[in-house]
């Protein structure tokens, strides 16, 4: 088990790496060598020999390999990204890159989304260092770049032009899953991800004739590409199940003691009642417009208006997702993908999803483990192109009342260091039986 010293080293290295601040603006603004270099050195320390790489400069990335004592097994890929997205300081209760330490909780941007995972890894492989302890397969460690904007100069750059990095790695685990939910009726649940929806966002681009603003016009960019918005933010989706999907609301439904009606699953959503905030944006296909982009006078009808849209397409309903869209924006709107990755759909009945389980009913046996796709995405895309089936797996026990999803891009994110406590345990815990 995970040493005291692991224990603090966590919350140290949490706090540290949230001061050291890798916001992400997009665009490639963004540097994360200086917390790459200190994960890294923290890996030599621990007598690992981590290589730092990059495909732009300052946007870097760190791997190393933990040699197993199976050089038959398949090797496991355990990564977290080094990047956050942006917080505004007016807005925050502490300045979110102080990583302060207060009444038991870390403050910061990154406290959540991921460098406590970072911490994570680092704190347990430090402690294996000091104990002589080696997991049966070879374990890679990644720490990328770029994940909260496109991940070209991270895990794509590292699929893409590092691959032999990666041999043999089958299977991987990031963010996110294994966090407590708490139902409101006493319950804890700890929703481990095998899977994910697709990433397909959207630019729309509406084109017309340019005209004085006091004239009639019929070919008004501006009214198309807002009558192509509406339709698209009105459109009700389809149910769609996919196999995690059904297996998360079998288990929900045997956990609340409810019939598992599958030809029913807005009635069952309704009835599992805070439960079904787990399972309810994976059920269909979705596509949220975000940004509008048209005109430069009041008095001038532009030639061309620009939208974006946040769309996210289940496993096996990409084709789908396309032709709703060709459908939906009409004959006088463009789309295409502003930004596009698979979907994925990974196993929940295979041996390294039983051990996740087991490490977390370990040391939380009040808990209730189930499946869960995630809504979004992770680096777990990009790392797939090497034939890694990827898992959501960053513990945390959260008291009731910590709303995790909000801590995602929101303000005041922080952990508790019970919770930091808890991940480093389990986490050791899987490893060393992975």
């Amino acid at each position: 088990m995970a040493d005291g010293q692991a224990l603090d080293e966590v919350v140290t290295f949490t706090s540290d790496l949230i001061r050291i601040d890798t916001t992400n603006k997009g665009g490639g603004d963004c540097r994360e060598r200086p917390a790459a270099e200190y994960a890294a050195a923290r890996l030599a320390e621990a007598g690992l020999e981590p290589a730092l790489l990059e495909r732009t400069e300052g946007r870097t990335n760190v791997v190393a390999r933990i040699e197993g004592t199976d050089p038959l097994a398949d090797a496991l890929l355990v990564h977290g990204h080094l990047d956050v997205v942006p917080a505004q300081a007016g807005e925050w209760s502490v300045p979110p890159f102080s990583g302060e330490i207060r009444d038991g909780v870390v403050w910061g941007r990154g406290a959540v989304d991921m460098k406590n995972m970072d911490a994570m890894i680092l704190a347990v492989v430090r402690s294996w260092a000091r104990e002589g302890v080696r997991p049966r397969r070879d374990v890679v460690i990644a720490f990328t770049a770029d994940e909260e904007a496109s991940a070209e100069d991270g895990s794509g750059f590292l699929a893409d032009r590092h691959a032999a990095l990666f041999e043999g790695c089958t299977e991987g685990i990031g963010e996110s899953g294994a966090f407590t939910v708490h139902d409101g009726s006493g319950r804890q649940l700890y929703p481990l991800a095998a899977g994910e929806r697709g990433t397909g966002w959207v630019k729309l681009t509406a084109r017309g004739r340019a005209a004085h603003g006091s004239r009639p016009n019929r070919e008004n960019a501006v009214t198309r590409l807002a009558a192509a918005v509406t339709r698209i933010g009105a459109h009700e989706w389809p149910l769609r199940l996919t196999p995690t999907v059904r297996a998360a609301l079998t288990e929900l439904a045997a956990l609340y003691g409810l019939d598992a009606d599958l030809d029913d699953v807005d009635g069952l959503l309704e009835k599992l009642g805070p439960a079904a905030r787990l399972v309810e944006a994976t059920v269909r296909n979705s596509a949220n417009p975000t940004m509008l982009e048209a005109g430069y006078k009041v008095n001038v009808i532009p030639g061309e208006a620009v939208a974006y849209v946040d769309g996210r397409y289940l496993p096996g309903h990409e084709d789908e997702f396309r032709a709703t869209l060709d459908q939906l924006t009409g004959p006088d709107v463009n789309w295409e993908f502003h930004h596009h990755e698979v979907a994925l759909q990974s196993p929940v009945d295979s041996p390294t999803y039983a051990r996740m389980r087991a490490a977390v009913e370990e040391f939380a046996p009040e808990g209730h483990v189930v499946p869960y796709c995630m809504p979004g995405g992770t680096d777990a895309k990009q790392f797939s192109r090497l034939g890694i089936t990827g898992y959501g797996f960053s513990p945390l026990k959260l008291p009731e009342g910590y709303d995790y999803g909000a801590m995602f891009h929101g303000v005041d994110e922080r952990v508790p260091i019970e919770a930091l406590h808890f991940g480093v345990r389990v986490l050791d815990r899987f490893l060393r039986t992975a």
